[in-house]
């Protein structure tokens, strides 16, 4: 069965950085698109970045654009998410999945969370001011 399990997150001072990753195992790839999206407390998950496995296009939010870097390694079935100068308003739980919709090229603002699926378990980024 296809899994993601995303590692990485910890706690961090701002001006810091950090990489996570999202490892695929159990399945071939469901679709050609991969997003990381994070949650705050109290608030709703949000899109940070995608990336296509297909022509490695990619997307992000406003707030991490120059900041955050998304990249893969097919080899290892691997996303990354490169996180440089983090800032507390990064703090949240940071998740992958798929988007299942068969597109090639990531969607604009990489779509909605409804739109994903093969949610993993999240990885807990903290920011410390």
């Amino acid at each position: 069965q296809l899994q993601l399990v995303e590692s990485g997150g910890g706690l961090v001072q701002s001006g810091g950085s950090l990489r996570l990753s999202c490892a695929a195992s159990g399945g071939a790839l469901p679709s050609y698109v991969i997003g990381w999206f994070r949650q705050a407390p109290g608030k709703e998950r949000e899109a940070v970045s995608c990336i296509s496995t297909s022509d490695r296009s990619t997307s992000y939010a406003d707030s991490v654009k120059g900041r955050f870097t998304i990249s893969r390694d097919s080899a290892k079935n691997t996303v990354y998410l490169q996180m440089n100068n983090l800032e507390p308003d990064d703090t949240a739980t940071y998740y992958c999945a798929f988007y299942t919709i068969l597109v090639r090229t990531p969607p604009q603002n990489c779509g909605h969370p409804y739109e994903y699926g093969f949610w993993g378990q999240g990885t807990q980024v903290t920011v410390s001011s």
